[in-house]
């Protein structure tokens, strides 16, 4: 049980500091523009194999989000565009 609770807390902290790289990205380029448009080419990738993997173990939905290490990047492109600056 505290090993999942453990997980959820550095998948937060994971999603958390992609926000953060992002919005640093962004003002390292003084636009948020290129990296919206990084993150959309991003989005039309195939998806990864871990995700699978979780989904396997039976974590899956809502429950699977919490354990997710990144944002999704539609969530991702909002946070920029509701960025000040």
């Amino acid at each position: 049980v505290l090993g999942f609770a453990a997980a959820m807390v550095v998948a937060w902290f994971s999603r958390h500091r992609e926000f953060r790289a992002d919005a640093g990205a962004a003002q390292l380029m003084g636009r948020k523009q290129p990296m919206m448009n990084a993150l959309a080419r991003l989005g039309g990738l195939p998806a990864g194999e871990l995700p699978k993997a979780v989904e396997a173990m039976g974590i899956t939905g809502s429950i699977g989000k919490l354990f997710a290490t990144h944002p999704p990047i539609e969530e991702r492109i909002a946070a920029l565009q509701n960025a000040r600056g």
